[in-house]
């Protein structure tokens, strides 16, 4: 009897392909959709509809195996977007694709493939596991322009024993080619570059609509010295390091460098008053904990930003203080910061 794998089908042509190589291999796979949100988003939109639930049941028919839809709307809501809104709402800049990672695919899955019994999960995503020195490492993925590791560092030895990445050793390209060869019907399709449930990227509208009672409302903004700039509209709208949107100019270029929620500021400065040296990170995690002595790392702060050398000192039981090596430009409390040993997922947490 083959093994079982539960595949998470987003209809993307990631996870379709996953899927495909999964079954080549030998596999029993099922082919799992989570239906998360219900945002009404027009086709084009590519994620959290009923068309992509249904691009992946017909990427299942293609190649002969079983399809699953399960609705976890619920759990979405309160394990990431009441986190999402609760921290712009505090002056934060939140993480949702990795509570997302951490709560519904490696929590729920995990426990539903159990249900199924398959002793995997299987995702789309970006990055590799390796067994070495008798502990699973979390790699990167091959393709340095879609790696996604940096969302997954709450994955723990327990975890990653359970779960499969299946195109983390390949690029895009040639994931492409590969759905295309088999007439996968996701072949083609878009990615969507947005958070899945924010229709047209519009974060603050978002935060609007769903919880009003929570918004402060317009407050100034202000300089680094403290002299009032002008008005904003709610600091649930901006981010460490914005620029655009600021609706108004003051001659030299201004960007945000801080929220403050308990005034309702939000204080504007130049290029410069960005570049931090310091943060400290909470909520950390370790992929493998008897790895936690190592002090010279590399810190990834954005899933975009370009990982920096770093020194990390615990000063408690789940929180670090980073020293960079050279200042670093926009550090956002509220994203994720996750601590790289070259290819290879130390751990990560959030920055205070």
């Amino acid at each position: 009897m083959s093994v079982r794998v539960l595949a998470a089908m987003s209809g993307g042509v990631d996870s379709s392909v996953a899927a495909l190589l999964l079954k080549q291999q030998g596999y029993d796979v099922v082919g799992c959709s989570m239906h998360l949100y219900s945002c009404n988003r027009p086709a084009s939109k590519s994620c959290c509809s009923a068309e992509d639930r249904l691009d992946a049941r017909n990427v299942c028919e293609k190649i002969g195996i079983q399809f699953i839809s399960l609705d976890y709307r619920s759990l979405f809501r309160e394990k990431v977007i009441a986190p999402f809104i609760d921290e712009y709402q505090n002056g934060r800049t939140p993480s949702p694709c990795v509570l997302c990672n951490q709560h519904m695919k490696f929590r729920a899955l995990l426990e539903e493939a159990e249900k199924h019994g398959a002793v995997a999960v299987a995702t789309g995503h970006y990055a590799r596991v390796e067994m070495r020195d008798g502990a699973y490492r979390l790699l990167r993925g091959a393709d340095p322009k879609k790696d996604q590791s940096y969302f997954l560092f709450t994955l723990t030895q327990e975890n990653l024993k359970k779960i499969y990445f299946p195109i983390g050793g390949l690029t895009k390209d040639e994931v492409r080619k590969i759905a295309r060869d088999h007439g996968l019907p996701t072949s083609e399709k878009k990615e969507s570059q947005e958070i899945c449930f924010v229709p047209d990227n519009d974060y603050a509208s978002f935060i609007e609509s769903i919880r009003p009672s929570g918004i402060a409302g317009p407050g100034n903004f202000v300089g680094t010295d403290g002299k009032i700039l002008g008005r904003h509209k709610g600091i649930h709208g901006y981010t460490v390091g914005q620029r655009r949107g600021l609706g108004f100019g003051v001659g030299a270029r201004q960007y945000v460098v801080r929220i403050d929620p308990r005034t309702n500021e939000v204080v504007l400065g130049s290029g410069g008053d960005l570049l931090k040296r310091e943060m400290t990170v909470g909520g950390v995690s370790w992929v493998d904990s008897k790895r936690i002595a190592q002090r010279a790392i590399e810190v990834q702060i954005r899933s975009t930003h370009a990982a920096a050398v770093a020194t990390a000192d615990p000063i408690g039981a789940c929180q670090v203080k980073i020293r960079f090596e050279k200042p670093q430009r926009a550090v956002a409390p509220g994203q994720a910061a996750v601590f790289y040993s070259g290819d290879e997922v130390l751990g990560g947490g959030f920055i205070d």
